[in-house]
């Protein structure tokens, strides 16, 4: 065995820089000389990374015969003369050194050693390179299906990533040979060793799929403000684009729903409810309970609870099958949602909004009916500072909007 076979082997494939690399190899012997000289302050380690070649020479000044005080610094000038007949008293002497000069126990501890070394390295290197990853997306083949976990071989880097039962989604079944996504939730040390952690249920997963479907998202036109998930059942996503021109909802589903589709089939059919932004917290709750329609919210700012009514027929959608979407709904908005029946009698001689339109702006309709004002007497049952401060609507509109309409009913 030789310097060059020594390190070539341990060389090749390691993503280790070459400066690391270096050092590595000069501890190593460094460390090999010490325990047969006792010091090495007089040898040189000369690592030739490019040719994969080490050398060892030890250097000590030329001292005429007998007077050599210290035999670590000096040699004699005969010994000098054995090893390079020019040498001269007063020159330094350049002696090479051979791993087989240190004996074969020596070299397999220091093989020893350097392979630890490097392991530590790559260890080290793996930790950096996936702890900077946290969050991206990672495409991956089942190396092993175990009781607890999935064992998944990085597609790019053949590293080993470790995908819990507890991180996939329900109706997830995954057979030895099969391709995986997932996104990279955290890095964790454990006995001394890199496990990197891949999640399906995690929402940044949902986020990345979105950005690799919706350009926008990527590009930043539109911007991902909120993701709350059911894994495997359902989410809701809310985004807002600040580009007037851009439909953030539409863009995100795609025509016929082209980019949501192939999201919901690697979510197992989870069903994904994409809702616009607003620091509008009543039409925000309003559309976060998609598709349930809100007859009328009631705030409690302070307590961070709104009281929700809607049409008897629309409860269930509200709710949701075992609560899903109130559940979802409250998550998204930061509220305790309650709903409410409304219970009031149908008023029979009541009008509907839209039959206003040559009177009021489609736009003013629209913002009623957003507060949940279907009709002429459900805006007249609410005072004007309501509806003003609901709508978002100037107070001359609101007294136009409660005019026109109290003139329906005077008439009658």
């Amino acid at each position: 065995m030789n310097l060059v076979d020594t390190f070539s082997e341990f060389k090749a494939g390691k993503n280790i820089d070459r400066p690391t690399m270096v050092r590595v190899l000069e501890d190593v012997f460094r460390t090999l000389i010490r325990k047969k000289y006792g010091s090495d302050d007089n040898f040189n380690v000369i690592v030739n990374t490019q040719q994969g070649d080490l050398e060892l020479w030890r250097v000590r000044e030329i001292v005429p015969d007998g007077e050599v005080m210290d035999d670590r610094s000096q040699i004699s000038i005969s010994e000098a003369l054995s090893i390079d007949e020019d040498y001269e008293i007063g020159e330094e002497c350049y002696e090479q050194l051979y791993l087989e000069d240190f004996g074969r126990r020596a070299i397999m501890a220091a093989r020893q050693t350097l392979i630890s070394r490097i392991m530590e390295l790559e260890k080290d290197d793996i930790y950096r390179r996936y702890s900077d990853r946290v969050g991206e997306i990672v495409l991956g083949e089942v190396h092993q299906v175990l009781k607890r976990e999935v064992l998944i071989l990085d597609d790019a880097t053949g590293n080993e990533l470790v995908l819990p039962r507890t991180e996939m989604i329900r109706g997830d079944f995954f057979r030895k040979g099969e391709m995986v996504r997932g996104v990279i939730k955290k890095v964790e040390m454990k006995n001394n060793n890199p496990v990197v952690i891949v999640s399906r249920t995690d929402s940044t997963f949902l986020e990345k799929l979105l950005e690799q479907e919706v350009p926008e998202i990527e590009d930043g036109l539109i911007t991902v403000r909120k993701i709350v998930r059911l894994p495997g059942d359902r989410a809701k996503v809310a985004v807002e684009s600040y580009d007037d021109r851009i439909d953030p909802v539409g863009a995100c589903v795609g025509m016929k729903g082209s980019r949501i589709h192939g999201i919901v089939r690697e979510l197992n059919n989870e069903n994904i409810d994409i809702v616009n932004f607003t620091n509008n917290e009543t039409l925000f709750i309003q559309r976060a309970l998609t598709p349930a329609k809100v007859s009328s919210i009631d705030l409690d700012t302070e307590n961070m609870r709104a009281s929700v009514y809607l049409e008897p027929d629309q409860v269930s959608l509200a709710i949701g099958k075992g609560g899903t979407n109130i559940k979802l709904a409250s998550k998204l908005t930061g509220y305790e949602i309650d709903v409410y029946r409304n219970v009031d009698e149908v008023e029979i001689d009541d009008v509907d909004l839209d039959e206003f339109s040559d009177e009021l702006e489609s736009w003013v309709i629209d913002a009623l009916k957003n507060i949940g004002c279907d009709t002429a007497r459900s805006v007249l049952e609410l005072s004007k500072e309501e509806l003003i401060r609901r709508t978002d609507l100037e107070e001359e509109t609101i007294d136009d909007v409660l005019k026109i309409l109290a003139a329906e009913f005077d008439e009658d």
